[in-house]
């Protein structure tokens, strides 16, 4: 079809995910060795680059011979076939990893997992990343406009937030905050308040993303309000139309809103899409992300919310890893030393995040700057397709 438009002399084919991986048949019918008909496994190892996004097994498409041979006959011999995407059946990650010429997870501990799940093959880490322009609200999109003119087209540059005063990142912060509290008021009959610590939890509705975690313990919760200071909740996510799991949790954070104490609010709001999930990564003051390690890949909405100076909250899984700078871009939540997960994001709200908000406000605005001039600068498709070009493409 890409020959057919025109575009016949391709030097890299990338196939993102394995769904694409019967790409490398097609081209291995289209190089075959001239002069003995062979299939040609090098060149097209040569021609094609592939990313694997998921460290579920789950997520690998795999389809019995009887299917892919009903579907597509016999495209190249069968024993080819078995040789290059198993023996069982027809495995589409297999497939594309016997004939790619540089393989990459889409973070270095995705890149890990991935090696640790196909052992022999050599699995190198990009790391993903955001477009800044896209995802930065007006009220940052102008303070950036004002002080790092070239933060447009080169976000590596956002690393000088550092040099933007206090008040004016403040400024920009609860401009956008106000939008999305007068959102959620507009549209829910809640009572947000523009002057309350808010965190954010807005992604997919999955099982493994575990979007109610922290109202594991409902009690504690409410007391961390009463002592350390008041909490909002702004969630937003779907789940698919088949994940009914993903489903449930939406129902119980819905059903724990209206019985929860009133010295939390939480508000989940319907028919989330990208712009709203922009308003919700550029307003609220903390971003939350509590997957069951080790599924989450890379993760994006970190990026986007740090990019608006909001600093996160998350087990170290998937991107975070990367990002967290303990106390300077966020905090952690998870490791070998403090192995149990509730405990610590209930200490760290209560001793280290509410009590900086409310009484250190100049330390939380320069933990602002750091979410912008370290993770901002770095987490962003510019320096990702760079990495793309100088590491996979051209390698």
């Amino acid at each position: 079809m890409i020959a057919q438009a025109g575009y016949g002399n391709i030097r890299k084919y990338h196939m993102n995910e394995g769904h694409s991986a019967l790409l490398t048949l097609e081209l291995l019918n289209h190089r075959k060795r001239k002069e003995n008909d062979e299939l040609d496994f090098e060149a097209v190892r040569s021609q094609c680059v592939f990313t694997t996004h998921t460290p579920v097994a789950a997520g690998h498409d795999q389809f019995p011979y009887d299917l892919v041979a009903q579907v597509l006959g016999e495209v190249i011999s069968f024993d080819y076939l078995r040789m290059l995407a198993g023996d069982e059946q027809l495995n589409m990650t297999l497939l594309a990893l016997n004939l790619s010429g540089h393989v990459n997870g889409v973070a270095k501990k995705h890149g890990e997992v991935s090696q640790a799940m196909f052992p022999g093959y050599p699995i190198d880490s990009i790391t993903n990343g955001i477009h800044a322009l896209s995802w930065s609200c007006e009220s940052f999109r102008n303070l950036y406009d004002r002080h790092i003119p070239a933060w447009r087209n080169d976000p590596l540059s956002l690393r000088y937030a550092l040099n933007i005063s206090l008040e004016e990142v403040w400024e920009a912060h609860m401009e956008a905050k106000r939008a999305i509290i007068e959102y959620v008021n507009r549209h829910l009959p809640k009572a947000f308040d523009p002057d309350v610590f808010t965190i954010g939890v807005a992604r997919r509705a999955t099982a493994y993303k575990r979007l109610d975690f922290i109202l594991t313990d409902t009690d504690r919760l409410a007391q961390i309000a009463k002592t350390a200071g008041k909490l909002q909740l702004i969630y937003g996510g779907k789940a698919h139309p088949k994940d009914w799991p993903g489903k449930e949790v939406i129902k119980r954070i819905v059903n724990l809103s209206e019985k929860i104490d009133p010295s939390i609010r939480i508000a989940y709001l319907e028919n989330y899409d990208m712009n709203l999930g922009a308003l919700i990564t550029s307003g609220v003051d903390l971003w939350l992300n509590t997957p069951l390690a080790p599924n989450e890949a890379s993760g994006t909405s970190g990026m986007k919310a740090s990019v608006n100076g909001v600093p996160s909250l998350s087990v170290l899984d998937g991107w975070w890893v990367e990002g967290c700078i303990e106390g300077f871009t966020g905090w952690s939540i998870g490791s070998a030393e403090h192995p149990d997960e509730v405990r610590e994001l209930y200490n760290k709200l209560e001793y280290r995040i509410l009590p900086t908000f409310y009484n250190k406000r100049e330390e939380w605005i320069r933990i602002m700057q750091h979410c912008i001039a370290i993770n901002g600068s770095f987490f962003n498709t510019h320096r990702m397709v760079q990495q793309y070009v100088l590491n996979s493409y051209f390698a």
